[in-house]
């Protein structure tokens, strides 16, 4: 296999050595200036949305000229897999961004044959985002299709529609001729898809390649989209609060949807070799396949994705030929979805854990659980903060879908104070109860107007003996403030 994927690159060198010819392209296109016209044109029309910031950064695009090959973005060898491939893109709309952001939103989109839903995208992630939200993130489309037709069409009808996000340096349009573009036809037909299906699923990788390697040092995270998703509201407010929950842990795709190649987030400092990665299978699968291939050669063996899903899935027709695709994810929720803040903590239970559901498994956003075999009266499962902490809300639901009778049956949950011990068997002296288990789930709200107390720990008490085995598949917890130590 080693020597194949060495053989495989030293044929993909030869092949892209090839394809360096950079062709001389004028320095203000007909396409630029139209670019250019069509957003003072809207720029006048909106002007009240326009900030001051904006309008400086009107001023310096009316002086800028927009020649590609000012900003070719040179790659290194493709056998070093933290460079790149030689490759100039032709900006169609917006220029460079002048500073880093903390997310790059990315999407490709092709010409369909029934209906398009990229302009509905784009709408729906600006929408979905505050003022304070769109300063920190950076939306970039590379329009993928050969028809130039089409892609001036796009140009224009996306400049028309959002001018202000153009010049405020939030979107940027972008182009790869196609003669940086492999061969796509004669490919390997494996899995005994057809010719055209093989041509369609390769392109895709490596109009995500190219991508990829644009987005590379744009921002800290980069999150993938199709061009037919809708979001959340307040998305990056969610996605931000992940990242923190997870750090100090190891991730390399952190998942806000479960189809496709939706809402799957990176670190940027990984987006090169992830491009060089599609590149080189290319025509062999599909790139959400070759994604999971990424992820496990990186050391992350299980997908760690988070409910409920950030983007929903919204094209009713695909890319590929037209054909009908109605996929939903019903783990969605478009209105202000709240991730707990889950402060750190240490988690330890009494209970016989069965294999490996461990305690940790239940403190946490992703699908997964804590399952004990059936606990006894006075059986416990304990969270001790690492600091003391102002609780606003908790939230505690047991059971699955599938073993709906997994739940804790007779139970209570406890908040505690005066912690003793050392940092390995540290616990409360004194607890505060508050309220019982109905139905298998608990929760509350305003804990800090019941508790008048720091909370240094809290437990969910069995107050019954079940025959059952107990799945604890959530447990949140949303903070106030952080007290004064």
């Amino acid at each position: 296999t080693l020597l194949y994927a060495v053989l495989h690159m030293r044929h993909s060198l030869k092949y892209f050595d090839k394809m360096r010819c950079l062709r001389k392209r004028s320095a203000v296109s007909f396409l630029g200036v139209l670019v250019v016209c069509l957003l003072f044109m809207n720029l006048y029309i909106e002007d009240g949305y326009v900030l001051e910031g904006d309008k400086q950064l009107i001023r310096e695009t009316a002086t800028h000229q927009l020649n590609p090959e000012r900003y070719v973005h040179s790659f290194k060898d493709l056998s070093n897999f933290s460079g790149s491939i030689n490759i100039s893109y032709r900006f169609l709309a917006g220029t460079p961004l002048p500073r880093k952001r903390y997310l790059t939103i990315g999407l490709s989109s092709v010409k369909r044959k029934k209906g398009n839903y990229l302009l509905e995208t784009i709408k729906s992630i600006f929408e979905q985002s505050s003022y304070e939200e769109l300063k920190e993130i950076a939306v970039v489309v590379q329009l993928a299709d050969f028809d130039s037709a089409w892609c001036e069409g796009m140009v224009q009808d996306i400049s028309q529609k959002f001018a202000h996000h153009i010049i405020a340096g939030r979107l940027i349009v972008i182009h790869v001729p196609e003669d940086y573009y492999p061969v796509l036809d004669g490919l390997k037909r494996n899995y005994n898809d057809p010719e055209d299906r093989v041509k369609f699923r390769s392109k895709q990788n490596v109009d995500y390649a190219f991508l990829l390697n644009f987005c590379a040092n744009l921002s800290d995270y980069y999150v993938m989209l199709e061009d037919d998703v809708r979001c959340s509201k307040n998305f990056l407010t969610a996605v931000k609060k992940v990242i923190t929950s997870r750090e100090g842990s190891y991730w390399v795709t952190l998942e806000f949807s479960k189809l496709g190649y939706i809402g799957k987030l990176y670190h940027s400092h990984d987006l090169p070799r992830l491009a060089h990665f599609l590149l080189m299978f290319y025509q062999e699968m599909p790139c959400d396949w070759l994604l999971i291939h990424f992820r496990g050669l990186l050391a992350q063996k299980e997908v760690i994705r988070f409910k409920p899903s950030l983007f929903q899935h919204m094209g009713y027709y695909s890319s590929y030929k037209g054909a009908e695709n109605k996929l939903k994810d019903d783990d969605f929720e478009e209105e202000s979805f709240d991730i707990p803040d889950n402060p750190p903590a240490n988690l330890h239970t009494n209970m016989n854990v069965f294999e490996n559901y461990e305690a940790s498994k239940a403190y946490s956003s992703i699908d997964e659980y804590f399952w004990g075999k059936a606990p006894s009266s006075g059986d416990f499962y304990g969270i001790v903060f690492e600091k003391p902490i102002k609780i606003s809300k908790i939230k505690v639901v047991t059971g699955t879908e599938d073993r709906q009778n997994d739940i804790l049956h007779h139970g209570a949950l406890e908040v505690g104070e005066k912690i003793v011990g050392n940092k390995k068997g540290r616990q409360c002296t004194t607890y505060l109860r508050l309220g019982e288990f109905k139905n298998g789930n608990f929760e509350i709200t305003d804990v800090e107007h019941k508790v008048l107390f720091d909370v240094n720990c809290m437990r969910i008490l069995v107050t019954k003996s079940q025959k059952e085995w107990l799945i604890i598949r959530s447990i949140s917890v949303w903070t106030s403030q952080t007290p004064n130590q």
